[in-house]
């Protein structure tokens, strides 16, 4: 099957207390420096609202790469979130894990990937929507 698969890794592993700048950066055009910071940023318990409930797994794969996430990003999956159409979720399809948008196509739910070559899927039986995707993380170097 041509599906992103994900890799569960430990959600403890994230560092703690990272600081922040005050000052938000534009990604348009450039800014006046300011020197102010705010107070240290615990990024796990930013990034991760229900802990007790979710987990960091590591994309395996290019299917939701129109969606921006990409082969070796970290995400944050909750089983606490309800899945809903338009949610990007970690589905098991006869067992095996994909990463997929949940869609509603012609009054039926289906799994659809954002990239060429990946088939959808639709839920049915074999199909257990696992959790949902709250978060993403990625390293640039």
């Amino acid at each position: 099957m041509m599906a992103a698969t994900v890799r569960e890794m430990e959600w403890e592993m994230i560092p703690r207390d990272v600081p922040i700048l005050l000052c938000r950066t534009p990604a348009g055009f450039p800014s006046p420096a300011q020197d102010d910071m705010e107070e240290p940023i615990d990024i796990g318990a930013w990034l991760i609202e229900k802990p007790a409930a979710s987990y960091l797994m590591r994309v395996d794969g290019h299917s939701m790469t129109g969606a921006g996430i990409h082969d070796g990003d970290l995400i944050v999956v909750s089983r606490a979130e309800t899945p809903r159409a338009g949610r990007i979720v970690v589905a098991l399809v006869h067992g095996d894990r994909t990463l997929k948008r949940l869609a509603r196509l012609d009054g039926r739910l289906w799994l659809v990937p954002e990239a060429e070559g990946y088939p959808h899927i639709i839920v049915d039986e074999h199909v257990e929507i696992w959790g949902v995707v709250t978060a993403l993380a990625r390293r640039f170097l």
